[in-house]
């Protein structure tokens, strides 16, 4: 994301709407929006065109002074830090609930920034309710605007607001050309700590209680001159495990994450192996057709073990994971973190390359003078051509003379030298079946299909 781009932050309590005014800001339901302390925990950031210009919305956890709410020191943390970077600052406050004595501390430390502040009175459905705002003048700010964030009252008069200290400024292409990629997998197997250790910064809250991201987190990055969305999500749980709406919510968020992303980073933890949360993970990243790679994080835990017996114990373990590449890494201390943007790269590139025809049709010249394919009931199935047809996913389609003839373990011989003779190795690859001779599939226009 562009540096230039200036920084709006949305500050306050818990529960006076921040983060529904978050959503209502950037068009787009992204922050996880729920009546009790504490859901929003990370600082979510996300660029939107307001009147003309793209600004940079923050969206930050409830500043409180009640110490027993999970994570109350790292998320005032957030929010300090988040104050820090803004440019321009709203203080969400409840019009329902009225002036409170920590709105009032709020508004000290937003007053020690000498940043320009704008309060947003929230729940301010009507013009006739807005005697309500009244009481907030007090604070010492003179722009205290009422609003909905539900209904979009007002929220143009806020931002404008909000941005009139703020000079026009060019903005770079920020995403077009960036890889998206997302970190995945079950809660406490360290996905926040590597987002932490990409980016030489706290940005996603580290814990060892499962769960403590809640939403999915979306931080660009530069990586020896390339360009990356890195997208951090909540952890997976068992179905049994999503005990709570937000849970559910932000489960959710991490299947959208998965579409978004054009490669996936599977964490899991080295000292327990992949679990049925993970292979669920791969299973649907498979349907998807995103590219992964595996990472074993917490070697560092691991002891009197060698990276490669752990990996060919793994390999035989899951034999499904042989087409991945796993690298072994410890997000703590930043060991081979290095090595997982080389990776992606590879993937990315291949995933966007087209293989001619006529390299494919050598292909399975030479794979069907290895190993021709079996008979079955006499018959032997022919294979007349193989071509690819679409990129990220990949997908190739095989024509055959009859489908019904293609055995499973053919299948899985082809893919696998496929895989192996162009390199795609972490890329899913579609495999689609077209049946009956040519010349007879010309004449009548009948043409069988499956897809492997």
């Amino acid at each position: 994301m562009s540096s230039k781009l200036h920084k709006i932050a949305l500050v306050g309590r818990p529960n006076v709407g921040k983060s529904a005014l978050f959503n209502r800001i950037v068009g787009r339901r992204i922050a996880i929006v729920d009546d009790r302390e504490g859901v929003t925990r990370d600082r979510l950031y996300e660029v939107t065109e307001l009147f003309g210009n793209f600004y940079e919305v923050i969206d930050t956890g409830g500043v409180t002074s009640d110490a027993a709410i999970p994570f109350f020191q790292e998320i005032q943390e957030q929010t300090l830090i988040a104050i820090e970077e803004a440019d321009s600052l709203i203080m969400v406050v409840d019009g329902s609930v009225g002036l409170t004595a920590l709105d009032e501390e709020v508004a000290k430390v937003l007053h020690r920034t000498k940043k320009p502040v704008c309060i947003a009175v929230n729940k301010i459905d009507h013009l006739s309710f807005t005697s309500k705002v009244t009481p907030f003048y007090a604070m010492g700010f003179s722009a205290v605007i009422g609003v909905s964030a539900t209904q979009g009252f007002q929220i143009a008069e806020l931002l404008e607001l909000a941005t009139k200290h703020l000079p026009h400024r060019v903005v770079e292409e920020r995403t077009k050309e960036a890889i998206h990629v997302a970190i995945i997998g079950r809660p406490n197997v360290g996905k926040s700590t590597l987002m932490n250790q990409i980016l030489g910064e706290r940005r996603s809250l580290v814990s060892d209680i499962p769960g403590t991201t809640r939403d999915a987190i979306d931080v660009p990055v530069e990586i020896e001159e390339k360009k990356y969305l890195l997208i951090d999500t909540a952890g997976v749980r068992k179905k049994k495990g999503e005990k709570e709406v937000v849970d559910k919510f932000a489960a959710l968020r991490t299947e959208k994450a998965m579409e978004r992303a054009d490669v996936c980073l599977l964490v899991f933890d080295a000292t327990v192996g992949l679990t049925i949360e993970e292979k669920k993970l791969l299973t649907t990243l498979e349907e998807m057709g995103k590219g992964c790679v595996l990472l074993a994080n917490k070697w560092d835990l691991v002891k009197d073990v060698r990276m490669e017996h752990c990996a060919v114990t793994l390999r035989k373990q899951e034999p499904f994971t042989e087409q991945l590449p796993l690298i072994f890494i410890s997000a703590l201390t930043g060991r081979n973190i290095a090595k997982i943007f080389a990776t992606v790269q590879t993937i990315y590139s291949k995933l966007h390359t087209k293989i001619g025809t006529g390299e494919l049709n050598r292909f399975v010249e030479k794979a069907i003078q290895r190993h021709h394919p079996p008979m079955l009931q006499g018959k032997r199935l022919r294979i007349y051509y193989l071509t690819q047809t679409s990129m990220a996913p990949i997908e190739f389609v095989l024509f055959v003379n009859r489908v019904d003839l293609m055995t499973k373990a053919y299948t899985k011989y082809l893919l696998k030298n496929l895989r192996e003779t162009f390199s795609l190795e972490g890329c899913p690859i579609r495999f689609k079946l077209q049946g009956k001779k040519l010349q007879q599939a010309k004449r009548s226009g009948a043409v069988t299909k499956a897809v492997i």
